[in-house]
């Protein structure tokens, strides 16, 4: 390999550490990377903070990551995760806790990436489950917020049916 190729290697930071919000001082964080809720769940991937800075993100495991949270860098500085505001639509039942759980069903039938919010659902905009909640008796509304899917039970050695995210 080139000479200048290996300082390039040589020069990206890496972060092998995730720092959970409240355990860190969002203070001390010197950048900061905004972030959707697909690129928050990963393994490993090179990111760049908002200042320019490149690092390569070497999980263990595939990690969710959440708002607040930091990157803890090979040089000893931090760099945290803003969630990314998504479109998404909430979902809401007019005649309580069974009719949520059927649209939640009806939903995971689908393999949708869901998130319970209180006695609400959200999910990422989508005309055509949008069209089939609204004939399923629920009220939707658009909003623009960070998502934060559900991850699902098999964490530990199955994977999540849908494929390696590295």
């Amino acid at each position: 390999m080139k000479p200048e190729v290996l300082e390039r290697i040589r020069a990206v930071k890496r972060a092998s550490q995730v720092l959970r919000a409240g355990a860190w001082r969002a203070a001390d964080a010197i950048d900061r990377v905004v972030l959707d809720a697909g690129e928050r769940y990963r393994r490993r991937i090179v990111h760049t903070t908002e200042c320019g800075t490149k690092f390569l993100l070497d999980l263990a495991q595939t990690t969710a990551l959440h708002d607040g949270d930091g990157f803890l860098l090979d040089d000893g500085t931090i760099v945290a995760v803003i969630a990314k505001p998504e479109p998404l639509v909430e979902i809401a039942a007019g005649d309580g806790a069974a009719t949520l759980a059927r649209l939640a069903w009806h939903l995971g039938n689908r393999h949708t990436e869901l998130q319970i919010a209180g006695d609400k659902l959200r999910v990422r905009r989508d005309h055509v489950l949008e069209e089939m909640l609204s004939g399923l008796g629920a009220r939707l509304t658009p909003i623009e917020a960070p998502f934060e899917p559900e991850r699902g039970a098999y964490k530990h050695g199955h994977g999540d049916g849908h494929g390696f995210r590295g």
